[in-house]
């Protein structure tokens, strides 16, 4: 079952690249204030680095006007694809969070998993969401993995 609008935020464990290496990131800190949250279904794939972040990386500004502490993408990659990812893109320098799920298991908590039908193992699905002190306000989920519309940055900020 995947998570909808009015759910509380699984407890799980995610990975940044700190300065020293992968750092934990529970899950339990994205539930604190006003959090945009997004995910790809992977780091420098062909609708995740040309639309999916892009469309976050130039609206972080007017998140913050809306009241939005965070930002932060989910990627199902190790943190050193992540982090790489995260600089290569601007999100780093934007002040967006990427956020490795290197085993998949805080997206299979969420019920956003995805198989690739015999190319690639365990996967997310293309979403964005709106946390308010860890319950889910808003939720936009894409059809197709490659289909950035609804789950774009624009799509959410309509919505905060």
């Amino acid at each position: 079952m995947s998570i909808a609008k009015g759910d509380t935020l699984p407890q799980g464990k995610l990975l940044k690249l700190g300065d020293n290496g992968p750092e934990e990131v529970a899950a339990a800190d994205l539930a604190q204030g006003l959090v945009a949250i997004f995910a790809v279904p992977g780091a420098y794939t062909p609708t995740c680095t040309n639309a999916h972040m892009p469309s976050f990386v130039k609206n972080v500004g007017n998140f913050r006007d809306k009241g939005v502490s965070r930002l932060v993408c989910i990627t199902v990659n190790d943190p050193f694809v992540a982090g790489n990812w995260a600089k290569d893109t601007g999100a780093a320098a934007a002040g967006i969070e990427v956020l490795a799920d290197a085993d998949g298991s805080f997206t299979k908590a969420l019920g956003m998993n995805i198989d690739g039908a015999g190319w690639i193992n365990g996967r997310s699905k293309r979403y964005a969401m709106l946390v308010n002190d860890g319950k889910v306000e808003a939720l936009q989920v894409e059809e197709a993995p490659s289909a950035c519309s609804v789950s774009s940055g624009e799509s959410l900020l309509d919505l905060v």
